[in-house]
């Protein structure tokens, strides 16, 4: 194995990569952090998405499949140091491979024309864990597609990229969509919108009873603090609550999403859901 190139963290590709961490200059290159293998393998998939990767002698060893990978896609791979990886990376602890990638997101008329049938929306979520860890339950219950309003958080936040595991490449996003617009152009596909509220006048369980939910569906989840406002409750076809069963105070914003999401897919796939495959 050769001897790393980048020695420096003053060098200009390094510095280049290191300012990514900072939202104005991912907005101005377009580009962002993809930290730690799973999340290098994932972009590696995607066409056209890896730009760049520095890994370490030690890391180019172990993810020897990643980093052929990564040539393979066309990406300019850099051998470099441990200094060097950790002025770049954002953990405490990095896993000695960072990529650049391009901006993935899809615009949200392009996701209207796919008629999808399972959506998470995203309306005033500002923590990029959370943001990252719907994302990946959405990919996780088989969703097609994922809208961030233009009051969430950063797709591309290196913490939000963490916390969707790799999701990220998966499946098509659309950001700074006005939750109004992504509203009303899901309604007219002839999506059902729901808002997920523990404050909801219906309940989860009554609607699965009911057999309402086996057709499109789009959860709107909002801020982890104080939930969703009013004005955007109004905006849904319906507001549900998960039921507390126990004694705990209430769900956080991932987990109720996981729960939301999984009980819509299990409804469009059972008898009569629109996921339902009709033998020829």
């Amino acid at each position: 194995m050769p001897a790393p190139e980048l020695i420096s963290p003053r060098s200009a590709r390094v510095a280049a990569a290191r300012r990514l961490g900072k939202r104005n200059f991912r907005g101005k290159d377009r580009l962002f952090l993809a930290e730690g293998p799973q999340a290098v393998r994932e972009a590696t998939g995607r066409v056209d998405t890896l730009v760049e990767l520095f890994v370490t002698v030690d890391a180019a060893e172990r993810y020897a499949d990643i980093v052929g990978a990564a040539r393979a896609a066309g990406a300019r791979v850099h051998l470099a140091d441990e200094a060097v990886i950790a002025d770049i990376s954002t953990t405490v602890t990095p896993q000695g491979l960072v990529g650049i990638c391009r901006f993935l997101d899809t615009p949200f008329e392009e996701i209207l024309r796919s008629r999808p049938r399972l959506v998470a929306v995203l309306a005033h979520v500002r923590d990029p864990g959370n943001a990252g860890t719907v994302l990946r339950c959405a990919d996780a219950a088989g969703a097609e597609a994922v809208v961030l309003t233009d009051a969430s958080v950063d797709l591309y936040n290196p913490k939000a990229v963490r916390a969707s595991v790799g999701s990220l490449f998966h499946l098509p996003v659309a950001v700074g969509v006005p939750v109004e617009e992504a509203v009303a152009g899901l309604k007219d596909i002839g999506v059902r919108v729901l808002a997920a509220d523990g404050a909801g006048e219906d309940d989860l369980d009554a609607e699965l009873d009911k057999g309402t939910m086996g057709g499109p569906t789009a959860w709107v989840f909002g801020n982890e603090a104080w939930g969703l406002p009013e004005e955007t409750r109004e905006l849904a076809d319906a507001v549900v609550r998960v039921p507390i069963h126990g004694k705990a105070e209430s769900l956080n914003l991932a987990t109720a999403a996981a729960v939301c999401l999984y009980a819509s897919a299990r409804a469009q796939r059972a008898f009569g859901g629109c996921r339902t495959v009709t033998p020829s």
